[in-house]
């Protein structure tokens, strides 16, 4: 193995960097990366390959810091293996619109797979980034041509260890037998409570034995690099299951607070940032210091990675030559775009069509489809036939050896485990080869939201199934029945929440969530049967919103979406017949998409001069900036029959009419301003 001073003097310029960067930001954590020095140098330098001329070259090793307030440690050694990260990026750590921010985020900084830092997230990540590159291997690796073969190395803390998004992946990957992940667990004992011991007492090996991974330890993190090499070595020729290393290290590692919770989260003070300068041989009174001798061994190894990309080039090119319809569709994939003419394979619909659950007509759009876009891979958290995400002829995604699925499958059982599932779904979008959706019922989106907030962040194409969208699942109560779900993720920037009122509406949904490249979507979609509505097209979901039933000279406009827009339009008539009023209905199926369509258009639907009452059978916070008035549930739900349901709080035709008519009294006489032209609305 053979390592010398100059590996020492690598090392401590890791944490040199670390210490340097948080005491000028006067914020951050140098504990962790001052500690996982070692194993980061071992790793990287003798493990990983990757070329940081080309960060996105397919086929070069992942890595992800699911402790991400340690991202110093990644942001040095990007930066001295020459990724387009400068010295002076690192001096502008933690400063505003630098490309070293507090957390690592996969947009802002070349060589970041994934964006981590709510602890657990990079974990699960981990484990999506893992099953991608199980399954494209399998889809695309022929004899002679091993395209896809790198693997996915993770660090993790004692704080990942503990949230249960960490647990619930873990468990995944070990049913699932990944060879290709490699986790580093930190096991340096410390939290920002202090010593672990107040609270995390269990044996985490043991409990990952139990999730069937490989495990070892290596007792001296500090200083047995051999020791590190060896267990990383064993790690990666273990093929039938995830290896995890208990990696025993001294946070803070040569800091006068060493070992303890004072340097997990503050920069060193001045006095210290001196004494550990000297104790690792450097110049007390110099800052940001690399050594020549460091950048060339790290450079050399670069240049080893970039020779490695040019063989593999050469393998792809000769790979078309005897596999041009792969070839074309893997180079299709890496661009983000979708197969020519896919689109012509969405169902469409018309006026008296069977009346169907926008879950099933969700179905109908993944059966069409999942022929004409292959890189399509999907999912339920054990939902499978009430999410209906499942097509007919779909093969599973196991190992081989079990005998129920292959590595080549499409379908992933995530089993009840939601938030893992979300946190996957980020992980294989970020591989760069497939476009991932997960079932669940809507209410529980909620138990995935710190992932599906990563998506947005993350710029992830996936697509969230979220099926049982209101009291209209009925019998199974308020504890399922979501009320304030939709406004929570209607809040998240980047996220297309969509729930289509019907058939047309659906595959509309699809259409823009699918050719979103940066965008997730949630599609929030009924248990109850739907009808297919009048002047509901392809062209018209689309845009967001649209109207659905026009009249002229109107006293109203009803604004809804989803199983209650159909309720609006009986609401028409009972208007028309009972009270003398004139309604016109509009459908706003999502609301970003909608607020992206010119103003003209928008005010189109939602003219001045006429009040507008927003229906949905959900909390009415949001609804202030497309209607006048709101009707809607701000509170929760009932068991019952899902009519009676909807009757009890009056969502029907005669409950809706009759606060359209308050609305008409309540607006008569004024001068009745469009939510689009409200002033508070530009300033959004």
């Amino acid at each position: 193995m053979g390592y010398t001073k100059d590996d020492e003097l690598a090392i401590n310029t890791i944490r040199l960097l670390a210490v340097d960067a948080t005491f000028k930001a006067n914020s951050g954590h140098p504990g962790a990366p001052m500690g996982m020095a070692p194993v980061a140098h071992v790793m990287f330098n003798k493990f990983m390959n990757f070329n940081p001329k080309n960060p996105d070259w397919l086929n070069r090793d992942r890595f992800v810091l699911s402790n991400g307030h340690g991202c110093m440690l990644q942001y040095a050694l990007l930066h001295l293996f020459g990724y387009k990260l400068s010295m002076d990026d690192l001096k502008a750590f933690r400063q505003i619109d630098s490309i070293t921010p507090g957390h690592p985020e996969t947009q802002d900084t070349p060589g970041i797979e994934v964006t981590t830092g709510p602890l657990g997230q990079g974990f699960s990540n981990a484990v999506g980034l893992a099953i991608a590159q199980a399954h494209t291997a399998a889809e695309f690796n022929k004899p002679g041509f091993e395209l896809v073969n790198n693997h996915t190395y993770c660090f993790f803390g004692d704080g990942c260890a503990m949230e249960g998004i960490a647990s619930e992946a873990a468990s995944t990957a070990g049913h699932l037998q990944l060879g290709n992940l490699i986790m580093v667990y930190d096991d340096n004992h410390i939290s920002i409570d202090g010593d672990t011991k107040v609270a995390f007492t269990e044996d985490v090996m043991m409990r990952f034995e139990a999730y069937g991974w490989h495990t070892q330890w290596v007792k001296d993190g500090d200083h047995d690099l051999e020791g590190i090499e060896k267990a990383l070595q064993i790690a990666k020729d273990v093929k039938d299951k995830p290896s995890v290393i208990k990696l025993t290290t001294t946070i803070g590692f040569g800091s006068l607070l060493q070992g303890t919770g004072g340097v997990h989260g503050n920069a060193l003070k001045a006095d210290d940032c001196k004494q550990v300068k000297k104790k690792f041989g450097f110049d007390p009174e110099e800052s940001f210091v690399v050594p020549q001798k460091v950048y060339d061994m790290y450079h050399a190894h670069a240049a080893e990675g970039a020779a490695k990309e040019q063989e593999w080039n050469k393998m792809f090119e000769e790979y078309g030559s005897k596999h041009k319809a792969e070839h074309a569709d893997l180079l299709r994939r890496l661009s983000g775009k979708l197969p020519e003419g896919w689109e012509q394979k969405l169902p469409t619909y018309k006026p008296g069509d069977k009346e169907q659950a926008s879950r099933k007509l969700s179905e109908a759009v993944l059966e069409a489809i999942h022929e004409a876009v292959p890189d399509l891979i999907g999912g339920s958290a054990d939902l499978t036939g009430s999410n209906n995400t499942r097509w007919k002829n779909a093969v599973d995604f196991q190992p081989p050896v079990l005998g129920i699925g292959d590595w080549r499958g499409r379908y992933i059982r995530y089993g009840v485990r939601e938030h893992a599932m979300a946190g996957i779904m980020n992980g294989i979008a970020a591989y760069g080869t497939l476009i991932p959706f997960g079932g669940t019922f809507l209410n529980f989106v909620s138990y995935a939201s710190g992932s599906v907030r990563l998506s947005s962040l993350s710029h992830c194409r996936v697509i969230y199934v979220a099926t049982h969208d209101s009291i209209g699942l009925g019998e199974d109560g308020p504890t399922h029945q979501p009320i304030e779900t939709l406004a929570h993720f209607r809040a998240l920037p980047n996220m297309m929440v969509w729930r289509p009122a019907d058939g047309n509406e659906c595959s509309a949904a699809y259409y823009v969530a699918l050719t979103s490249k940066s965008t997730p979507s949630i599609l929030a979609l009924t248990r109850q049967n739907l009808p297919q509505l009048e002047n509901s097209t392809l062209e018209n979901g689309i845009k967001g919103g649209y109207v659905s039933v026009e009249n002229e000279k109107a006293d109203i406009t009803l604004v809804s979406t989803g199983s209650e827009v159909c309720i609006c339009i009986e609401a028409v008539k009972y208007l028309k017949d009972n009270h003398n009023l004139t309604a016109r209905v509009v459908s706003i199926p999502c609301f970003e998409v909608f607020d992206a369509q010119s103003k003209e258009y928008r005010l189109k639907c939602l003219p001045d001069g006429i009040p507008s009452l927003s229906v949905e059978a959900m909390s009415t916070m949001g609804w202030e900036r497309y209607s006048n008035e709101q009707f809607g549930l701000n509170r929760f739900g009932a068991s019952g029959a899902y009519k009676d349901v909807y009757k009890k709080f009056e969502f029907t035709p005669e409950g809706i009419s009759k606060r359209a008519v308050s609305t008409v009294d309540f607006y008569k006489g004024t001068k009745v301003r469009s939510p689009v032209n409200r002033a508070f609305q530009q300033l959004i």
